[in-house]
């Protein structure tokens, strides 16, 4: 007997395919990391990262104002810190004329529509390259919060329009909620990075921020298991998103993206407010250098991926590729 449901008559043309497509994807759904270096007319590209670039703040004011064209409306921004700012407090990372404060300036006074999201953890300021404090050769979370704090407001006083914790650290959302309103910041959010995972996807970002953890002479964890999550965890993920909530996150995050998928749809399902996914940086190496030996469509796996993270439940996606795609989907 012939089938009464001929599922393939969807799927006839690329029209009848569009129409019925279930994830749509634009430029709207892209959030570009991007790396602040210090000097004028400095672009070093990140070797572990094709085509990604540390660039002086006036550099990136001018990479913002591309990106913008192209439909960009969010960054996600980072600084290289000289190593004789580095400390065990952080306290370079709340300097009201730091250099994270001068990029947020800087990027708000050139795109003002362009929403900024500052990273805020301690390792790109740390001696130790760890995210929080070190103490008797542990993390300490408290100190480490007023520090977190601290740092946040100064990202909301130089014009930041998301704060984005990036740390792991336990009850920082509502520590950064409270500052940020105490201080007059009422209408500046908070992006939680409240799942984020000791992966190691992440070591071509930590080549670009010089940020692996290191002792410098002293006991330090070795990595940054006791605060990031075991990866073998689903419903600790799960918890962590409800916590960020309650305590005051305006959106959620979920890091690294296209391994853990499961649990970007386990997280959206839970929550009430936006989730956003980063698609990390050794998730753009891999692609890139398959790419390059000729064993995958660079553009065509591109664009799948981030379907693919979007189809999971991602809201917003931090993405290295965000302006390589934006062109694409533009064309």
């Amino acid at each position: 007997m012939f089938p009464i449901q001929r599922d393939r008559r969807l799927r006839t043309t690329e029209a009848i395919r569009a129409i019925m497509r279930e994830t749509t994807l634009t430029p709207n759904d892209f959030m570009f990391p991007m790396f602040i270096a210090e000097g004028k007319n400095v672009q070093i590209e990140i070797p572990s990262m094709p085509g990604i670039y540390r660039r002086s703040v006036d550099l990136t004011v001018k990479e913002v104002k591309e990106l913008w064209s192209l439909g960009i409306k969010a960054i996600n921004i980072y600084v290289k810190v000289s190593d004789n700012l580095k400390d065990n407090t952080g306290k370079e990372a709340w300097n009201p004329n730091g250099l994270m404060q001068q990029a947020i300036k800087a990027i708000k006074d050139a795109v003002p529509g362009m929403i900024v999201m500052p990273d805020v953890a301690l390792d790109p300021y740390s001696i130790y390259g760890h995210d929080g404090i070190v103490e008797s050769g542990a993390i300490i979370n408290d100190a480490t919060v007023d520090a977190l704090t601290r740092m946040s407001v100064s990202h909301a006083d130089a014009g930041a329009d998301f704060v984005a914790p990036s740390d792991m650290m336990d009850g920082r959302v509502l520590a950064i909620r409270k500052a940020l309103e105490e201080s007059g910041h009422h209408n500046v959010g908070i992006m939680s990075y409240s799942a984020k995972y000791a992966s190691s996807f992440y070591g071509p970002f930590r080549d670009a921020l010089d940020s692996a953890p290191k002792s410098s002479g002293v006991p330090v964890p070795k990595d940054k298991k006791t605060y990031q999550m075991d990866y073998a965890n689903r419903i600790e993920a799960i918890k962590e998103a409800l916590h960020d909530v309650e305590e005051g996150a305006d959106i959620i995050m979920v890091k690294p993206g296209l391994a853990y998928l499961d649990i970007v749809r386990e997280v959206k399902n839970a929550v009430n407010v936006p989730v956003s996914v980063f698609h990390v940086s050794g998730e753009y190496a891999m692609v890139k250098a398959a790419a390059e030996k000729g064993w995958l469509d660079h553009d065509k796996i591109m664009i799948e991926q981030l379907h693919c993270i979007k189809r999971a439940g991602a809201n917003l996606i931090s993405t290295y590729f965000a302006k390589e795609a934006a062109i694409v989907l533009n064309k």
